[in-house]
């Protein structure tokens, strides 16, 4: 896939998600974008096919289109805010089974579940 296909992909999908309950119109996303019908009509169909989007038939002043939803909620930052392994002077070492395993950070854990306490200088 070329740079500008991917490009138009991430603002299709970003438009599709930020449109939320009300959805897109498919007949608008392909001016919006500056794209073909046809493109617009391959980009859906992708999305589609990853289970990302739903579109429904609507009649909109009096042509049919589709209208097109998002399925699944978009990820933003504020999902990892605080995560230590962001910070973590062994993360290029952490792996599942070696030494340093993340199914065994207490860091981690703690900010996964609150109630637990993270590891500090005080109470290793």
């Amino acid at each position: 896939m070329t740079p500008k296909k991917r490009k138009t992909e991430q603002k299709a999908h970003k438009l599709i998600y930020d449109s939320g309950e009300e959805g897109h119109l498919q007949s608008e996303l392909w001016k919006i974008l500056d794209i073909t019908n046809r493109e617009a009509s391959r980009i859906v169909k992708k999305f589609m096919e990853k289970g990302s989007i739903r579109r429904e038939r609507v009649l909109n002043n009096g042509r049919w289109t589709y209208r097109i939803f998002p399925l699944k909620e978009s990820v933003s930052l504020d999902s990892i805010e605080g995560c230590p392994c962001l910070v973590c002077p062994n993360v290029d070492k952490c792996f599942r089974g070696g030494k340093n395993d993340p199914t065994k950070c207490m860091n981690l854990t703690a900010w996964v579940d609150p109630r637990i306490k993270p590891l500090t200088i005080n109470n290793i």
